[in-house]
């Protein structure tokens, strides 16, 4: 039901949600839906908590266990291309931009996840530059803010798009974060130097 709903906010928006429909589209009855939701906005802050758990599941656990900064960052973009991939993938900044400058119990959450997210990536960058795998910049908490910002605009606008939305995603979040471009190995099959299709380690891609 929740990935129904999900489905139907990314593109009809919380405005139009209708819960009759949710449970047609998800094999419910309308009782049914009603016994676990009281209202649309009880629904939506559900859908909310389960887009959020999902990423982490899939994106933020990953990036959560690298050791160095870097590749934290890295493989939470990687990741995010790829969860990008979902149709529910664009529900939180669908209901992000109708809620701008509203005092709603959804919006407030989303808010909170966004400040979570730009926190963690915040503390990265700051490693990052401590250990001087990442250059002096802006402060770290305003190029997370342009590195969520940038994933996130990536991520949808270039979904399912592989596998150039891994491509670009890795070069527009190193630009945010003030790293050289991923190093591109070129070999040549006949050895006269006539370039053949660009092959990356997976070393060079997370970093």
């Amino acid at each position: 039901m929740l990935e129904a709903a999900a489905r139907r906010l990314s593109t009809h928006g919380y405005a139009n949600l209708v819960l009759e429909r949710v449970a047609n589209e998800a094999g419910y009855s309308r009782g049914a839906v009603y016994h676990l939701f009281a209202n649309k906005e009880e629904l939506a802050l559900a859908v909310v908590r389960w887009v959020e758990e999902t990423w982490e599941a899939e994106v933020g656990h990953a990036a959560a266990g690298e050791v160095d900064p870097v590749d934290a960052l890295m493989t939470m973009a990687e990741r995010h291309a790829l969860f990008c991939r979902r149709e529910v993938a664009r529900v939180l900044l669908t209901l992000r931009v109708e809620f701008a400058g509203q005092d709603h119990p959804v919006g407030q959450a989303i808010a909170a996840i966004l400040d979570r997210l730009d926190g963690t990536c915040a503390d990265l960058i700051a490693a990052g530059r401590a250990s001087g795998a990442i250059p002096p910049g802006p402060p770290p908490r305003h190029t997370a803010a342009a590195y969520t910002a940038i994933m996130e605009a990536v991520g949808i606008e270039l979904a399912g798009q592989a596998p150039h939305d891994l491509e670009l995603m890795g070069r527009a979040v190193r630009g945010v974060l003030g790293l050289p471009p991923t190093p591109i190995v070129t070999d040549s099959p006949s050895g006269a130097g006539s370039a053949a299709t660009p092959v990356h380690t997976d070393r060079e891609v997370r970093r």
